[in-house]
């Protein structure tokens, strides 16, 4: 029954978009992030149905989209060479077989953050996209936030959709995903068209993110409470009454730590006393290793070169009653040594350096970083633009920014570098980015056309004098 219904839904939408072309990049972006073929029990797994939704996707936009206004940015042109050197180290991987299989799906990723730009040419479609990013991550996010709400959830413990531990389904994907997600929710409950903000659009959006904020503590994910931390600092820099913000911030966090289950507030505590946690200790360990193997290996040694590594540390052992009671001794603290191996590198950028060297690192702070930039100069041109048209682009490009500022610092604790959900958010920055630049310079050349009298000729000055946009 469960497979009728994904098997009627996907076909009903696909019924709608070949009427609407561009509506076939939506449901691939539907696919890649809710993952349906993980929920089907065999319908949906016997068919290539990503591959299906791209080629539809690819020769939409191909045959039936208006191709003039489409740009190719710089960003774009680092995800290419990217993807070319990802493909270089595959072949010279260390560990072949586990770099074949993960470049697999990265390959795809990025393939589709390169193109889905090209068909981002209006604001209906950014905006669009957007939703449509919001929505099936929020299909995860709801039915997290209703059972943590109901049992309190545990570390492996929460299960979202299905009992599955990668891509969004992983506890600390989700909970950076689902706090860096928080400001493009309020963007669209202030600034969307397709749901016209009203009192239930803004209902939605603020339980909406109440089941964000609670997906940290049902995934008991400690960098979960790390990005809420960065989204808090994030909405103090435009609070217009900041003490006053900063203070009841302070002060809902405080009266929240009664009802908050005791699991949560003892794993949130070895954030502090990491030297007693073996997860922690591990992260440090495999992170030390990563840097030594660059030395010997500087362009980085293939997808999942963590397998190959062997690892000795300490780790601390502390008396339990004084751990609870948050008073440590030195001299009850001893030290064994711990050996370990094939550990994953859990920080994206050990992630990249390990994997793809210092070249990899590099394109990939690049892509990021340059995003960030970007965000900042639309922000700071379009803030004070007194056009009605344009009072929605300053706000989108603050959200976007934010979201990204969270991920970049969940992605120092959890391995998420070639996460595709993160790459649809640097496309949707890219395609406001180009879609944007292409108004400007078209109210540059506008004003010519009309101080020429007659018809032929501002229609002639218009094809003729309009700049290459880039």
């Amino acid at each position: 029954m469960r497979d009728l219904f994904f098997v009627g839904y996907i076909v009903a939408l696909l019924f709608i978009a070949f009427k609407r072309p561009f509506l076939f990049t939506l449901i691939y972006a539907y696919v890649d992030i809710v993952a349906p073929q993980r929920l089907s029990y065999f319908m949906l797994n016997s068919v290539p149905l990503s591959l299906i939704l791209f080629a539809l996707a690819l020769f939409g936009y191909m045959f039936a989209d208006n191709k003039q206004d489409s740009r190719f940015s710089v960003r774009q042109a680092m995800m290419i060479l990217l993807l070319a050197y990802c493909g270089y180290t595959t072949v010279q991987a260390e560990v072949p077989d586990a770099a074949l299989e993960k470049w697999d799906w990265v390959w795809k990723a990025l393939v589709f953050a390169i193109f889905l730009p090209l068909t981002l040419r209006t604001r209906l479609r950014l905006e669009a996209l957007a939703l449509f990013m919001v929505l099936c991550a929020g299909t995860l996010i709801i039915t997290g936030g209703i059972k943590t709400l109901l049992s309190g959830g545990g570390y492996g413990v929460l299960v979202l959709l299905v009992d599955n531990n990668s891509g969004l389904y992983e506890g600390s994907i989700i909970s950076t995903v689902a706090i860096c997600i928080i400001p493009l929710i309020l963007w669209l409950a202030h600034h969307g068209t397709i749901f016209p903000p009203d009192w239930r659009v803004k209902l939605f959006a603020y339980a909406l993110i109440f089941s964000a904020l609670l997906i940290p503590i049902g995934t008991q994910a400690r960098t979960g409470l790390v990005c809420i931390g960065v989204l808090a600092v994030l909405l103090l820099r435009f609070a217009r009454y900041r003490l006053l913000y900063a203070g009841l911030a302070v002060a809902i966090g405080l009266m929240s730590i009664p009802f908050l289950p005791q699991s949560f507030t003892e794993r949130m505590a070895t954030i502090e006393n990491y030297e007693a946690d073996q997860s922690a200790s591990t992260r440090l360990a495999v992170w030390r290793w990563t840097l030594d193997y660059v030395k010997q290996h500087p362009f980085g040694g293939g997808f999942d070169v963590y397998r190959i590594n062997k690892l000795t540390y300490e780790l601390s052992e502390v008396d339990v009653e004084q751990y609870e009671q948050w008073d440590i001794d030195p001299d009850d603290v001893e030290a064994r040594l711990v050996e370990d191996e094939a550990r994953a590198f859990h920080s994206s950028y050990f992630e990249m350096l390990g994997e793809q060297g210092y070249p990899g690192l590099i394109l990939w702070l690049i892509i990021h970083v340059g995003g960030l930039w970007r965000m900042e100069i639309l922000r700071r041109k379009y803030t004070k633009s007194d056009k009605q048209d344009e009072q929605w682009v300053a706000p989108l490009a603050t959200a976007l920014q934010h979201g990204h500022i969270i991920y970049l610092v969940g992605a120092l604790f959890v391995g998420i570098a070639y996460q595709p959900f993160v790459y649809m958010l640097v496309a949707l920055q890219i395609g406001l980015d180009t879609y944007m630049t292409r108004r400007s310079a078209e109210a540059k050349w506008q004003p010519i056309a009309r101080r020429v009298t007659g018809t032929a000729r501002p229609k002639m000055l218009a094809q003729t004098q309009r700049p290459p946009v880039n």
